[in-house]
């Protein structure tokens, strides 16, 4: 896990060489959505997490586990976040569960 998010932040930071206006902007908006509001951020990583689980995303599972985790969620609080993301998007999803706990093993310290 933490190579693989060592990889993506390479990547983006090369990105952001070639497309900064684009990397810009992008930021701007995932901290406009993520700041608290009528959710809080916990409450927003979490619903993150659940997407990413649900959608399959190992990077997306690693960052927003981070995240959620800094915002003071708990594991047991993610776990349920992946959870629901099975419900909505059965088996396959409950194979990155693996990931999920792979991030929160990786973040928890």
């Amino acid at each position: 896990m933490k190579e693989l998010l060592n990889n993506l932040k390479l990547t983006i930071n090369e990105l952001s060489k070639k497309k900064p206006e684009e990397l810009k902007k992008f930021n701007e908006f995932m901290e406009c959505v993520l700041k608290n509001g009528s959710l809080d951020t916990k409450t927003k990583e979490l619903i993150a997490i659940g997407i990413a689980v649900a959608l399959r995303c190992p990077y997306c599972i690693g960052g927003h586990t981070e995240k959620a985790l800094k915002a003071g969620a708990t594991e047991d609080e993610i776990y349920e976040a992946g959870m629901v993301a099975v419900l909505m998007a059965g088996g396959p999803a409950l194979t990155y569960i693996t990931e999920l706990k792979k991030a929160i093993e990786l973040f928890k310290k």
